[in-house]
């Protein structure tokens, strides 16, 4: 069984161009008696030659500069195939031309040789030796579907993905014959879940990713605003000197001792749960407020529990934000909560840019409200300081989306999302998934019925033990003072403990849709 490379011309504004066409079949020839590895990369209507290297040669692929070749194209035209699966090709892809619309996806049994895609990323060289003896692996290089290749959209069974690329609904239906999407990272929140699952699509995460580098991150920025390292280097950088006692103190000025401050974090998760226990050997007085953490998992981490966010709001020193985005607790920090901090506090994000409102917080930072703020996420990314609401706001530490970032946790990533991918191909979607997050969406999906939802271990999924819902879970939180306050955070589980069934929630509870989700600022 080998991946044929069959050359068609197609007639596009008046012009004759080359594209390739993948097709899992079995050419019968002594040239190809050896399997080969491929990968490709594919953006718009141009694809670069994937020079053929047979693998006891002990290289996968070669990639090539140039346009396909025409005498290997011409070649791979002379290999016969079987006229049966060519026929059926032809048809699938006649149908996807004429109707346009993704055809039902049953969890039947995988092509012979299916194509995974790296969607907005070109190096696979880290998922090309666990996907190679089961899959054709392809990158786009792309920022949104438009730039994705047809062949891509009409055939590709995988996808993996990073964060710098959306898929909404109308984005997934261009994909006719996905099956499981896989983000290489912790978040979500770029891909429609729901509309996923009736799709028939799998979506996966990678939950334990970078949750140290993030936590480090975090902790550098914290440290950062209360020792103004940045702003003194800024100074340093401008020729400002400090010789004398009032040069320093009006060159430091804003610098605050760490002991005995309290840092607020706000979802306990993994990274949250690390950051936790590095500030305290800073010696902060840490609290959290995570309503979906199990009762009695403060008094093992030695963390002091706040029953509301209004509560964490107003004793904090420094609040960390470590919960996931979706549209229950979109802007979190807003004006009205920003009233309730204390004056003068700092402000970290590496968790989501949509859980800041950036204008209020600007405003914030010009009236002295909040001292300085260190944000590695933002609501438009990439993040500019030359455009956005934040310009001119002072007292402002910005880095690109990298806190998730370093070589060993992205190649770690990598691999646990191509190895989930290896699963999906090889195993029953989605049972054999380790980290699937639209499980129970699937389960509702009519071509699924079929699976028993009793052999679905949520366990499997993360730390947590949580089901996903059909819909959102309501849970109820501590009372508020009056008058109540923000609406819904979510936050995330540790260890495995079980629920009550979930329920229909009421319109001011808030909102989970995965326990151990956690957002990082990953990739």
């Amino acid at each position: 069984m080998l991946l044929c490379l069959v050359r068609i011309e197609i007639e596009e504004d008046s012009c004759m161009r080359e594209l390739g066409l993948f097709a899992c079949k079995e050419v019968f020839h002594s040239y190809f008696k050896k399997r080969r590895s491929l990968s490709v990369r594919i953006k718009g209507d141009s694809m670069c030659h994937m020079q053929c290297v047979p693998e006891h040669k002990g290289c996968l692929a070669k990639r090539g500069e140039g346009p396909l070749s025409p005498r290997r194209t011409n070649d791979l035209l002379d290999q016969q195939i079987r006229v049966p699966e060519l026929l059926s090709l032809m048809w699938s892809l006649l149908l996807t031309f004429l109707i346009g619309i993704r055809p039902p996806i049953v969890n039947g049994p995988m092509p012979a040789r299916p194509l995974v895609a790296l969607l907005d990323g070109r190096d696979c060289t880290v998922e090309m030796p666990i996907l190679k003896d089961v899959a054709t692996v392809a990158f786009c290089d792309a920022q949104s579907t438009q730039e994705i290749h047809e062949k891509v959209l009409n055939e590709a069974v995988g996808a993996l993905m990073y964060h710098t690329i959306t898929l909404s609904r109308q984005d997934l239906e261009k994909f006719k014959a996905l099956r499981v999407i896989v983000r290489i990272g912790s978040g979500y929140d770029n891909v429609d879940i729901k509309s996923a699952a009736e799709l028939g699509i799998a979506v996966c995460n990678i939950p334990s990713s970078s949750v140290e580098e993030t936590a480090d991150s975090t902790l550098c920025h914290i440290l950062n605003l209360y020792r103004r390292v940045t702003w003194l280097h800024q100074a340093m950088r401008e020729g400002n000197r400090a010789s004398s006692v009032e040069q320093i103190r009006e060159v430091a000025g804003g610098a605050v001792r760490i002991r005995g401050e309290t840092l607020g974090i706000i979802g306990l998760g993994r990274v949250g749960q690390a950051v936790a226990l590095r500030a305290k050997s800073f010696g902060f007085n840490v609290i959290f407020y995570d309503p979906y953490l199990p009762d009695g998992v403060e008094r093992s981490l030695g963390l002091q529990r706040v029953g509301t966010l209004q509560d964490l709001l107003m004793h904090s020193d420094c609040i960390t934000l470590h919960c996931s985005l979706n549209e229950h607790n979109h802007h979190l920090i807003n004006d009205f909560t920003i009233k309730q901090m204390r004056q003068g506090c700092f402000l970290v994000n590496t968790a989501r840019g949509g859980l800041v409102d950036e204008k209020a917080l600007a405003q914030a930072l010009k009236e002295g409200r909040i001292r300085g703020t260190a944000l590695d996420v933002h609501e438009s990314e990439p993040f500019s300081f030359a455009q956005g609401p934040l310009k001119d706001a002072p007292n402002v530490i910005c880095t690109p989306h990298t806190a998730w970032y370093s070589e060993q946790a992205s190649i770690e990533s990598r691999e646990d999302a191509a190895k989930e991918i290896r699963r999906a191909i090889t195993g029953h979607i989605p049972d054999a998934l380790r980290n699937c997050v639209n499980k129970e969406y699937l389960l509702l999906a009519a071509q699924w019925s079929s699976i028993d939802p009793a052999t679905v271990h949520p366990e499997l999924n993360g730390a947590a033990a949580y089901r996903f819902p059909p819909g959102v879970v309501g849970v109820a939180t501590p009372g508020l003072p009056e008058p109540p306050v923000v609406e819904g955070i979510v936050a995330h589980g540790i260890p495995s403990v079980s629920h009550s069934a979930p329920r229909t929630p009421s319109p001011g509870e808030t909102s989970k849709l995965d326990a151990d989700r956690e957002i990082p600022a990953d990739q």
